[in-house]
């Protein structure tokens, strides 16, 4: 069965493919960006030279377009990778409207905005591009919708779904409740849309994260891939028995990677809920944080890949894999290459799933809370292909100064440190990378002709603990709120001075709004949810009554027999993580060694990295002579055959081009927010033009924009 997915490629005949196929949406290949990461290999690689090594220096911007619906938000994301298809440009703004532009002027053409008269905040990578001889589609996700659009003039099709949208929780097998749908674009097959999802993985009721093809005249859902298996289904045994109908998450929200030649889809999953305790769901847990390879015609399974055996890290596969070649033994061979969260790179054979480079299954640290079974050993590629840095020692402790030395000695002495896969545990523990990298979704950019893979990183400690929910015999309202926000907020809305998604108010932001509300108010939210926020309507009354102690600083005297309460928040999970903490030096620094962000070039044929600069900046430091230190980064990068990587990603809001065989900065620009989000370039009347978004809010801490700069020569 695998052979006919074995056809030989030549060089020739893969570049044509990595491009896409000439059709009317490209006047040639590479000089358009028609899918999400500029192809459906996901390469980020473009073959316009006009901007290149020796004039990058007078790279300016050409226009700027600010998309006008922030208002007066504090919370902002855009992490939209634009299309442009011939001399259009897609995109979306903070609140996911579409938008078509002229790609020569970045004048608006038409904007669909699906909740007109609202500010809700949400997050979108991307979009999909269909065309069929004079018809063409734009497809998007915004909450629990997919909604299809006439590209010409932004209309919503009324034959697709109900009357333009989907509901995208039709199909499953339970009904749950969850924050966000789909964020990131799927990829489109002959006339099927292949998509994955955003689903809960905390300790609540977590919708299953299955992989669906929609028909993309209809809507209609015409294959579905269960990534937790059903009775029957090979992987079925690497759960319980009743997994099937209660476990959630295995989802795959980073996007989806194609070769259309061989008819084959790639993508990674992520971790199954609740994603710090695993108690209830003991197994490998397939097909959770895997690389999937399915027929994409058909959504059966050719292979698949597991990088982290029953994870209770959060180490979820964040992005779709690059579709790439490597020089071995004299012959190329199609593989692929998947970054990860844990800064592991695994290379593998594109038809059977096959290691290029070996893995090694190494035995790692097991959980000592009470009921979970962590897995005894974990996969590692080797230590070549290891890029970011790898658990968190007594000997990774800053050396900024001596001051932050000696504050980073004390400030941790009663904490745990501990390697990559050290499992949280009641004490407050380092760990690194952390739950958002290593690489997070921006993921590789690949070019075709040297073979070279580049990725950026983060390098930033942080702390996590559990504390055992169901023990607990008498408790006050107060503590009880805190519990059920640490549990079930924490996540979106973050913790103490952390913040947490940049589209949901900071816990800061709810301290000050509650008061300003009355029980009535909050405990409808509660139970109906409100813009991206999902309902909780399985808390019951005296854990809603303990919310809102919790943020209103009250209930402290409030005693409660935990015994008698019937608790639901944790969804019967007798362990909860107290929440991913940031933690820092003296004056608000990372408290491991630089870099903290860096860029690699990863030599494929070699399975060795080229070279490695830091990404990012911290201007003060800067202005004391400091080297760039680096900076936490969130986006992906671009290549071209001009010789550069452009890159945007880091806390500093600047927007970079590296010489790519070098790693050499050749010129930089100051935005008004930060770019955590990935390029894309293209060509219009003879003239290359780079854009990026610049949406800022994406770091917790930093401001928001909602603009897209757009630069030439």
């Amino acid at each position: 069965m695998i052979s006919r997915y074995s056809k030989f490629l030549t060089f020739s005949a893969l570049l044509l493919i990595t491009t896409g196929c000439r059709n009317k949406t490209d006047d040639y290949p590479y000089h358009s960006w028609s899918h999400y990461n500029g192809d459906k290999m996901g390469s980020k690689y473009s073959a316009l030279d006009q901007i290149n090594k020796q004039n990058v220096k007078d790279l300016a911007v050409n226009w700027k377009f600010v998309t006008g619906d922030l208002k007066d938000s504090r919370r902002s994301v855009i992490e939209c990778n634009p299309l442009i298809v011939q001399d259009r440009i897609y995109l979306t703004s903070p609140n996911v409207s579409v938008i078509a532009l002229n790609a020569r002027n970045g004048s608006e053409i038409w904007r669909y905005d699906p909740d007109p008269g609202t500010t809700i905040r949400g997050t979108n990578r991307g979009l999909a591009y269909w065309e069929e001889n004079d018809s063409s589609r734009i497809f998007f996700a915004k909450g629990i919708f997919l909604y299809c659009l006439d590209a010409s003039d932004g209309r919503l099709i009324s034959s697709f779904g109900v009357d333009g949208k989907v509901n995208l929780k039709e199909g499953l097998n339970r009904d749950e409740d969850n924050r966000g749908k789909s964020t990131t674009p799927g990829v489109i097959f002959n006339n099927l849309y292949v998509l994955g999802s955003t689903v809960g993985e905390g300790p609540g009721p977590a919708a299953p994260g299955y992989i669906r093809a929609f028909n993309v005249r209809t809507g209609a859902i015409e294959w579905t891939f269960h990534t937790i298996p059903l009775p029957g289904e090979p992987g079925y045994e690497t759960w319980p028995a009743e997994a099937w109908e209660k476990a959630g998450g295995a989802n795959s929200w980073g996007g989806i990677t194609m070769d259309e030649a061989r008819g084959v889809i790639y993508c990674g999953t992520g971790s199954a809920a609740y994603d710090h305790w695993g108690g209830d769901r003991i197994g490998k847990n397939l097909y959770a944080n895997c690389v999937l390879a399915l027929d994409a015609a058909t959504g059966e399974k050719i292979w698949h890949y597991q990088v982290v055996h029953h994870d209770i890290w959060d180490y979820d596969i964040p992005c779709a894999p690059n579709l790439v070649q490597v020089k071995k033994d004299g012959k190329l061979v199609d593989a692929i290459a998947q970054p990860t969260k844990m800064g592991h790179l695994f290379v593998l054979d594109r038809d059977t799933g096959e290691p290029i480079f070996p893995i090694e299954e190494i035995p790692v640290e097991q959980s000592d809370i009470p009921r979970e079974e962590t897995w005894p050993t974990q996969p590692f590629p080797p230590k070549s292909l290891r890029y970011s840095q790898q658990g968190f020692f007594e000997a990774d402790i800053t050396d900024l100064t001596e001051e932050a030395t000696a504050y980073v000695k004390d400030l941790t002495k009663n904490m745990e440190f501990g390697s990559i896969f050290r499992p949280p545990n009641r004490k407050e523990a380092l760990i690194l990378p952390q739950f958002n990298g290593g690489t997070d979704w921006g993921g590789g950019a690949y070019d075709p002709l040297n073979r070279m893979l580049y990725i950026n990183n983060s390098n930033e400690a942080e702390w996590i603990s559990m504390f055992p929910a169901s023990e607990v015999e008498q408790i006050t309202q107060h503590d009880l709120g805190l519990r059920i926000y640490q549990a079930r907020c924490s996540i979106c809305h973050g913790r103490n001075q952390q913040s947490g998604m940049a589209s949901a108010p900071s816990f800061a932001n709810l301290l000050q709004i509650a008061p300003t509300r009355t029980s009535d108010e909050i405990k409808t939210t509660l139970e109906n949810g409100k813009g991206l926020m999902p309902k909780f309507s399985q808390l019951n009354s005296v854990e809603k009554e303990a919310i809102i102690s919790f943020l209103n600083n009250t209930g402290k005297e409030i005693q409660l027999d935990a015994r008698q309460i019937g608790l639901t928040f944790t969804n019967n999970i007798p362990w909860i993580a107290t929440g991913h903490h940031e933690i820092k030096d003296d004056r608000g620094y990372p408290i491991n060694k630089r870099p903290w962000g860096a860029l690699s070039a990863i030599d494929l044929d070699s399975g060795k990295i080229d070279w490695q600069v830091p990404l990012g900046t911290y201007v003060e430091l800067e202005a004391l002579g400091y080297d760039p230190t680096g900076t936490f980064n969130l986006g992906g990068p671009l290549v071209t055959a001009g010789g550069l990587v452009f890159i945007g990603a880091t806390m500093d809001e600047r927007f970079r081009a590296f010489d790519k065989d070098t790693g050499e900065m050749l010129w930089e620009f100051q935005l008004d927010a930060g770019a955590y989000a990935t390029p894309a370039t293209f060509e219009v009347d003879g003239k290359q033009f780079v854009i990026i978004a610049a949406g800022g809010g994406g770091i917790p801490g930093t401001p928001p924009g909602d603009s897209y700069y757009c630069f030439a020569l």
